[in-house]
């Protein structure tokens, strides 16, 4: 399983919310980060969280990619987020 979804299941966040999490990202990336942040993981969960995805940008990628989010999407989310 993904290191990123295997962490938001580690603390039960359901398909659902991954999936609108995930969805959130690809329509506007700051509302996504506000929504993590909205979930109840612990500090410290989070700051590993995020520096794995900093090392490892290819995990969105592959995580989206399960969920049924196009690279078309992500593409679109990414630009969204450098004009930001």
């Amino acid at each position: 399983m993904n290191p990123i979804i295997a962490t938001l299941k580690e603390h039960n966040v359901s398909d659902e919310k991954v999936h609108e999490l995930f969805q959130a990202f690809t329509q506007n990336p700051m509302m996504a980060m506000a929504l993590v942040q909205q979930l109840g993981i612990p500090p410290e969960k989070l700051q590993a969280l995020m520096g794995l995805v900093m090392t490892q940008p290819q995990l969105i990628k592959e995580a989206a990619a399960s969920l049924g989010i196009t690279d078309g999407e992500l593409e679109k989310a990414k630009q969204q987020y450098k004009n930001q």
